[in-house]
């Protein structure tokens, strides 16, 4: 009578065991496949951030030929833009930003590499990574990585030729 129901227990646990797994797996290649969707819409997401978002300018730069506009953080104690007054340029602050997601990739949504040579090509996802060949590379070993990029199925975001190649 023990017996029976220990092979009973054995098998319902073994049964539960296996539905876990089918869980584990679907849940697996729906996040998969959510992930590709979450970076596309946030990909989105920072195109239109960025079309509205002002250009950041040095404080007087408009002003005075010898200040670039390159950004610098005004310091002043009575600064116009430290102080956010209406009518004088934006400030670089975090609400800016864009989606954390969509960070450091390529428009693609691929994540760009910067590759020197082409031992450096190996070892990398052709699904989640990109490349970009380095601007010291001649065009010899710019071909050479070229084809074999080609082969491992990795994207070149740069293929092109140098000018003075």
């Amino acid at each position: 009578m023990e017996s029976t129901f220990m092979q009973k227990s054995d098998t319902s646990k073994e049964i539960e065991h296996s539905i876990k797994n089918e869980e584990a797996q679907l849940k697996n290649t729906l996040s998969k496949s959510s992930l590709k969707e979450q970076i596309k819409e946030a990909l989105k997401l920072r195109k239109l951030i960025k079309d509205s978002k002002p250009e950041f300018v040095r404080q007087e730069s408009w002003r005075y030929k010898r200040i670039k506009e390159s950004w610098r953080k005004p310091k002043g104690i009575d600064n116009k833009m430290r102080k956010r007054v209406k009518g004088w340029p934006k400030i670089v602050s975090i609400g800016y930003g864009g989606p954390a997601i969509a960070r450091g990739l390529h428009p693609s949504g691929l994540r760009e590499v910067l590759i020197h040579n082409v031992k450096e090509l190996e070892g990398l996802n052709p699904e989640t990574d990109g490349i970009r060949i380095a601007s010291s590379v001649g065009s010899k070993k710019r071909v050479q990585i070229i084809q074999r990029a080609k082969e491992l199925g990795i994207r070149v975001f740069n293929p092109n030729l140098k000018k003075g190649d």
